[in-house]
């Protein structure tokens, strides 16, 4: 985006940290007498630095430039991770807390058989057994103890030789087991969810006006590009407006920018979720969404297709880990009465009641929901975000009670739907539900 002369001392800070070898030591003073700026300049770099994720400050061994997380690993566990989560005690080998575990394995057997499971990149749980941890070591993995206890000397020098962890905790085997495996499962479930950064292209040249330029460089651009619509940047990169072939409509040649743009345009985040950029586009009922970086410059667009073609994708791929509603959803099925009309049957089970052992409301509104969404995709391809909902509960329904739940479409247009839903125990109504909802476009 902008010029690297004019880029500022901030700017110039964070870029000479990126430009470091990954385990370089940093410090504010050398930052500061390296690129002459005053230390509080630097001091404040390095903490966005941190922020970042580029760098990385610990006791004893200070900041030191360490390398982005990616994505893609966001399944894999750290093993600074595993310290914090199992309020654990770092005994040696600190210089490798960055590394990633691929899966960790239970010692709960004889240290010659024991050897036979361990590769590298894994992290043995074990208690104190000296002989296991430096066997597990040499073997390229980390190192576990649970029940409080220590290492031998020996144990904790070949940690910090091999910069393999071996960290101490007071929670026995089985608690410590149970936490990773949470951590673990949460973050197959974090994997589906797919963000703007993840589909925003960067291997193309990012189209956008000036507020300077005129209605001549905007048409000019539209024929470079073949695009319609470019979001406006200020001097500073950050977006100040939206310019469309509408806005061009009866401009002159000469006219700049700045007057005939749509100010105040909305904009959404790397990290922000792909659902959200949808609802927000639907809502607003806008075809491209400029995107910001942590600074609020321009990073990139996205288009109304790229949302649909990221959350299709979503559907397409294997499901790693089941959210709750994932879990309640799968009592259910689908099936046709005798007049051919869809409905969905379930047995209610004992995690989906209240305190006093009825079915929660929340979490038959969810079964509503689901029910609309499931409808819906019946009647068209796409996805929904449900508006509103009025929802009338008439009767308990009780643990291992059958519920029958039967969608009506009221209402459907090219962006918008109304569902009734009536939901039966027996043959005695129990809930009533209306739903309303604003429908993605066709791809």
């Amino acid at each position: 985006m902008g010029s690297p002369e004019f880029a500022t001392k901030h700017e110039q800070i964070i870029q000479y940290i990126e430009e470091l070898s990954v385990g370089t030591r940093i410090s504010v003073r050398k930052i500061a007498q390296t690129l002459e700026v005053s230390e509080g300049t630097a001091y404040r770099a390095i903490k966005d630095a941190e922020a970042q994720g580029i760098v990385s400050t610990k006791e004893r061994t200070g900041t030191v430039r360490v390398e982005k997380e990616q994505r893609q690993h966001i399944d894999r566990l750290t093993f600074e991770e595993i310290v914090k989560m199992v309020d654990g005690e770092v005994l040696g080998g600190a210089a490798g807390l960055q590394k990633t575990l691929n899966k960790f394995v239970i010692g709960a057997m004889q240290v010659e058989a024991m050897m036979r499971y361990i590769e590298p990149g894994n992290l043995l749980i074990v208690g104190n057994r000296n002989k296991a941890h430096y066997s597990a070591l040499t073997l390229g993995a980390g190192v576990l103890i649970t029940g409080g206890f220590n290492t031998t000397e020996e144990v904790r020098e070949l940690a910090d030789e091999l910069e393999l962890p071996i960290i101490s905790s007071g929670y026995d085997t089985f608690t410590v087991a149970a936490l990773i495996n949470r951590a673990i499962y949460d973050r197959l479930i974090k994997k589906q969810i797919v963000l703007v950064g993840d589909i925003v292209r960067q291997d193309m040249p990012l189209a956008y006006m000036r507020r300077s330029d005129t209605v001549e460089d905007v048409l000019r651009r539209i024929e470079e590009t073949n695009h319609n619509r470019f979001p406006v940047v200020d001097d500073n990169d950050k977006p100040v407006g939206m310019i469309t072939t509408k806005d061009l409509i009866g401009a002159a040649a000469g006219q700049t920018v700045e007057k005939i743009m749509t100010r105040n345009p909305l904009t959404v985040t790397l990290q922000a979720s792909v659902a959200t950029a949808g609802h927000l586009m639907v809502w607003e009922a806008i075809e491209l969404l400029p995107v910001i970086d942590e600074e609020g410059k321009l990073s990139g667009v996205i288009s109304r297709n790229d949302v649909l073609k990221a959350m299709q994708n979503i559907q397409l791929q294997p499901q790693s880990g089941e959210t709750l509603e994932n879990q309640i959803w799968s009592a259910f099925e689908g099936n046709r009465d005798e007049h051919g009309q869809l409905f969905y049957r379930g047995v209610i089970a004992a995690h989906m009641s209240n305190q006093v052992g009825n079915l929660s409301e929340g979490i038959l509104a969810s079964l509503i929901n689901q029910v609309v969404t499931r409808t819906m995709k019946e009647h068209r391809r796409g996805d929904l975000h449900i508006d509103s909902s009025s929802v009338y509960y008439l009767a308990p329904v009780e643990i291992d009670d059958t519920v029958d739940l039967y969608p009506r479409v009221i209402e459907s247009s090219r962006r918008f739907c109304k569902v009734e839903v009536e939901v039966l125990s027996g043959n005695k109504r129990v809930a009533q539900a209306m739903i309303t909802a604003r429908l993605f476009d066709q791809p």
